[in-house]
């Protein structure tokens, strides 16, 4: 049965991040694209442009440009803003734009395109649009840094919907991506500090949410100091892909992600293309069910990924053989894994045999880690309800973690801990002494 989302929350609509960030300061120049407009004008609000593609070549740093409703061509942003006075490339305030073609300067038949190959491109903020039918990407960032993508509808990309390729301090934030060819959000190369939060990632092909140090494009291989918080991700992975899938990764933190109807595995840490295997990650608080197609719904099945820590997830399959952890124990003598919601079913060989959680437990693994149900767990889990019910068993079952003071719905958290990507308790900050993991 395919589960859909019901947020119930503004959190997760495109146009809550829109009202959050539509003020705009008198100080900075803005100018205007509609599509009664022309490029010979000035770009005022009374003689705007007409297309993004000029916009993008006339802004200087500081600068706005609002877009009004209609159906455009996009752009290949070339030139730079600078620290405090980053430039903006936004749908104008109530707008409904759709760029459904790149421009006539595109070189990746990407619709949005952020490079320039003689310097690195700086301080953009991409905000509010519907990216639809890319023959690659929607929104294509390389060799950048500080961009932010942020409240975007990306749809219908023959390969990805948000990619980005050597770009550090990218945020991709508020967006959604679904129904692309291959990943939703794809963060590559050696691009360190990306910060991916509150995306809802859908029905792509591959990995909801793929990240790949790729040692072989140069650099060194390895993404750096990731987070990966509050993301919704359901129904990816048909073609295979985790639906966090994480490639030459060092010191990132995994939190308060749900995912659910995933046909590949929840979250794999691995290495393949990166120039490491993914490790000193902490894996914190996420909501896992992996659909009856799937693998299982935390993977690390590599040698050599060290210091990763699975702390206070839920981890559900609904697979007949696959179960909730699988790794190769014998290259990951550090792996710390407690205080999880699981099935009675793990591998130690990388997925290749099973065994319960009473043999997990005698290795040294899954302590206050106890197996339950969707049924005992969830409000409504077949209609996309992964509030913890009343009387659930993973209500107050958690550790404190530090770097979790929040849940999935930025309620503060409550001593003692739930587990998963929900917290049930209302009411302040415990004066009971945080634990630092």
């Amino acid at each position: 049965m395919t589960r859909r989302f019901n947020p119930g929350h503004p959190v997760w609509c495109v146009g809550a991040w829109l009202l959050l960030f539509s003020s705009l300061s008198a100080s900075a120049t803005t100018y205007h694209v509609d599509l009664a407009g022309a490029d010979s004008a000035s770009g005022s609000e009374t003689a705007p442009w007409r297309t993004l593609q000029h916009a993008v070549e006339q802004v200087q740093p500081g600068d706005r440009i609002l877009v009004r409703s209609g159906r455009y061509s996009g752009a290949r942003i070339e030139r730079s803003g600078r620290r405090r006075a980053s430039i903006t490339l936004r749908a104008a305030p109530e707008a409904s734009v759709l760029l459904d073609r790149p421009s006539q300067e595109a070189r990746h038949g990407s619709i949005l395109e952020v490079e320039n190959f003689e310097a690195t491109v700086s301080h953009w903020t991409i905000e509010g649009f519907e990216i639809a039918g890319a023959a690659r990407s929607g929104i294509d960032i390389r060799a950048a840094h500080r961009i932010t993508v942020r409240a975007n509808r990306v749809h219908d990309s023959g390969l990805t919907g948000i990619f980005t390729a050597f770009v550090d301090d990218v945020r991709i934030e508020g967006n959604e991506s679904f129904t692309n060819g291959e990943h939703g959000i794809y963060v590559s190369n050696s691009g360190d500090r990306p910060l991916i939060r509150q995306n809802l990632v859908y029905d792509n092909a591959a990995s909801g949410i793929h990240m790949n140090g790729d040692l072989g494009q140069g650099g060194d291989g390895v993404i750096s100091r990731a987070k990966v918080d509050r993301n919704v991700l359901f129904g990816n992975g048909r073609a295979g892909g985790s639906a966090i899938n994480m490639d030459g990764v060092d010191r990132a933190k995994v939190r308060n992600n749900l995912i659910f109807d995933q046909h590949a595995s929840g979250i794999s840490l691995y290495q393949i293309d990166g120039g490491i295997c993914t490790s000193n990650t902490k894996v914190y608080n996420n909501t896992v069910v992996v659909a009856s197609d799937g693998r299982w719904a935390f993977n690390m099945p590599d040698p050599g990924c060290i210091g990763n820590r699975l702390i206070n997830n839920i981890l559900l399959t609904e697979h007949a053989f696959r179960g909730s952890i699988a790794i190769y124990e014998s290259s990951a003598p550090d792996f710390v894994s407690h205080h999880n919601v699981v099935m009675d079913r793990f591998s130690v060989d990388a997925g290749d045999s099973v065994i319960p959680l009473n043999d997990w437990q005698a290795l040294g693994y899954g302590r206050s880690s106890f197996i339950s149900s969707e049924t005992e767990l969830f409000v409504d889990a077949r209609n996309g309800d992964f509030e913890l019910r009343a009387g659930s068993p993973a209500r107050d079952a958690g550790k404190r973690l530090k770097s979790v003071r929040r849940d999935l719905l930025r309620r503060k958290r409550t001593f003692p801990w739930d587990v998963g990507a929900y917290e049930s308790a209302a009411g302040g900050v415990s004066l009971v002494k945080t634990l630092s993991e």
